[in-house]
């Protein structure tokens, strides 16, 4: 049995804080501009250096942070619930309904995700929302084949055939009956997508489409390092390296929601 990643839970919590409870405590702007002190390393005035234009590098991955991490969680909530929505109503009413849901689905995965975000991104100006809603459009799709197969098994239970004998209404059998079995599969996809998320609204302000300046992203900083990578290390290092440890925690606490998941339909099942 997989232990709790207290390790991984602990360090999310600790990145977290960084981002929105220690700006009221680290009082250095991150717009400032300091001609004096560009391109400083890590010191004690400026504990991660600076960058190009002197800007405290510090106080730019907690703002920066605060924005890939709202999308990150906005993105990877909104597609799960459209995932949910959907793949209940594949596995509920099945039949002409579950054949429309395996095209639209089929359609969305004809094309690769990244560049379904890159052709729906070019045609509009990004910002946090915007991200947001095309993040989610493009990532719906997982969620949706595993809580469409999960709902096919749910719907054949003799449980829901009594009540729909019973004539009980299906949205109460649906919210009821149905969200809560499946709870734990949600919860995996939220996981995962919003690591998804983040790498994708990183990877789309790393090419310059996505977050714009003056906006912050840890995208944008790690772009913004890339061109002075020989110079600066830290620019890119720092935002690269959160950008990595929060993808690594969420995977390490979607992989052990998995295994208690497959630990509860093993019991179930015997």
């Amino acid at each position: 049995m997989k232990r709790f990643p207290y390790a991984s839970t602990c360090l999310l919590v600790l990145i977290f804080f960084l981002c929105f409870g220690a700006p009221f405590f680290y009082h250095i702007s991150p717009y400032d501009l300091h001609p004096d002190a560009i391109l400083l390393a890590p010191d004690c005035d400026h504990l991660l250096g600076t960058d190009r234009l002197g800007r405290d590098l510090l106080a730019r991955l907690m703002l920066g942070g605060q924005i890939s991490l709202l999308i990150g969680l906005g993105s990877a909530f909104i597609a799960s619930v459209i995932g949910l929505l959907i793949g209940i109503s594949a596995g509920f009413f099945q039949k002409g309904v579950d054949r429309l849901v395996i095209i639209v689905i089929d359609l969305f995965l004809t094309f690769p995700t990244f560049f379904l975000l890159l052709a729906l991104i070019s045609y509009m100006n990004a910002s946090v929302w915007i991200l947001v809603v095309i993040i989610s459009v493009t990532g719906w799709m997982g969620m949706a084949r595993m809580i469409r197969s999960e709902s096919f098994a749910i719907a054949n239970a003799p449980f829901i055939k009594i009540l729909q004998l019973s004539h009980v209404g299906t949205f109460k059998i649906i919210f009821k009956y149905f969200a809560p079995l499946l709870a734990p599969i949600f919860f995996i996809s939220f996981t995962f997508g919003v690591s998804g998320a983040i790498l994708s609204e990183s990877g789309l302000s790393f090419l310059g489409i996505g977050i714009m300046p003056p906006q912050i992203s840890w995208g944008v900083i790690l772009s913004e390092g890339r061109d002075v990578i020989d110079i600066a290390w830290w620019l890119s290092f720092f935002p690269g390296l959160l950008i990595f440890l929060v993808t690594f925690s969420l995977l390490q606490l979607s992989d052990y929601l998995q295994e208690k998941s497959n630990e509860k339909e093993a019991l179930r099942d015997a």
